[in-house]
């Protein structure tokens, strides 16, 4: 009997889907990153995966497609990010304010899909895929691990990371992405500064603050690797921008 695991099956349409991303990137959304051909991109893409063990999808199997959509990051751009994706998009404003991971044509192209591979049909499973609690070397796992770790490389002056401070298990996971895979392959002679933000959800607890529990290890992760950084609180244009949905909440009577 053929094993279903737990996560989602490929997407369908997506050789569809990332193509005709591909397009919309380049031509629409960040058109400065030049021409790319997308037809190669997703053939990049499909062989790190297509018709293999979902269980054994390596990081380096992306890199044809790491070469082929790599671009620069503009100065003061990047941001970084735990537990606040939808936040951090929607103060990106598809890369217009802030380019995220996911603004870059690399993530831009993932985000938000569900793929892995069949040893036989199409070579692809369209019923289910296995998460990282089953295996760890998965399709999905392995892609955004490697695209973490080129983004972290391409980060240059300012560096912005956005925290969930009203999280109940560490705004600061140390085995989240940031930590493991951003934080330790940023090159430190490119980063002028970095600045964390502390955003509470609207409505939300206050967990965490700068200088407490995970964010005061991240702060001393920081000294000790000879970064200089800022840490704020409920950074007011984020905050603004989280209000849009609570006006009348009495957090956002005070952010005026």
């Amino acid at each position: 009997m053929e094993k279903q695991w737990q996560g989602d099956g490929t997407t369908l349409s997506l050789e569809e889907i990332i193509i005709g991303r591909c397009y919309n990137y380049i031509r629409v959304v960040n058109p400065s990153v030049g021409e790319k051909n997308c037809s190669q991109i997703w053939e990049a893409f499909r062989d790190a995966f297509i018709f293999k063990n979902p269980c054994k999808v390596f990081p380096k199997d992306y890199e044809p497609f790491i070469r082929l959509t790599v671009h620069d990051v503009p100065v003061n751009k990047s941001l970084f990010w735990e537990n606040s994706q939808l936040l951090v998009n929607r103060y990106a404003d598809s890369t217009k304010r802030m380019m995220p991971l996911d603004g870059t044509l690399m993530g831009w192209l993932a985000n938000g899909l569900a793929w892995c591979g069949h040893p036989g049909g199409t070579g692809m499973n369209y019923k289910s895929c296995p998460t990282t609690d089953e295996c760890e070397h998965n399709p999905v796992e392995s892609f955004w691990r490697i695209a973490s770790e080129e983004y972290a490389k391409l980060a240059a002056g300012v560096m912005h990371v956005m925290l969930n401070g009203s999280v109940s298990d560490g705004a600061y996971p140390v085995n989240g992405f940031f930590a493991k895979f951003e934080l330790t392959n940023l090159i430190r002679d490119n980063i002028l500064n970095i600045q964390i933000w502390v955003m509470d959800e609207i409505e939300g607890p206050d967990n965490e603050s700068c200088g407490t529990k995970t964010i005061k290890l991240l702060e001393t992760t920081l000294q000790e690797d000879g970064f200089k950084y800022t840490c704020t609180d409920n950074y007011k244009p984020v905050r603004l921008l989280q209000c849009v949905d609570f006006p009348a909440h009495h957090d956002c009577l005070c952010a005026q």
